[in-house]
């Protein structure tokens, strides 16, 4: 198997994964999927949503086997939490 390598630099790929979900996939997955995962290719705009983003990942690459993935929590801020309840860091 081989390592794929991002093409853009992590603030690129930060823009373009927020401004996707913003503008063309959050409204289509809000409903109904708080918690979930989303997948997104940051290239193509394609995604796909399940219960944790390894699930959501190999699906998309299924799809998209180049694909630059970016992943948002519905309804979060952040993907990962890291730490004890009440001293968390966001990731």
């Amino acid at each position: 198997m081989t390592a794929r390598q991002p093409r853009y630099s992590k603030e690129e790929f930060a823009r373009r994964g927020n401004e996707i979900y913003e503008s063309q996939v959050r409204a289509q997955v809000e409903a109904g999927n708080h918690g979930k995962i989303v997948a997104i290719d940051i290239e193509t705009g394609a995604f796909e949503v399940a219960k944790d983003s390894l699930t959501a990942s190999d699906q998309l690459l299924a799809q998209h086997p180049k694909a630059q993935i970016w992943f948002v929590r519905v309804g979060h801020r952040a993907v990962h939490r890291i730490g004890l309840a009440g001293s968390t860091m966001s990731l």
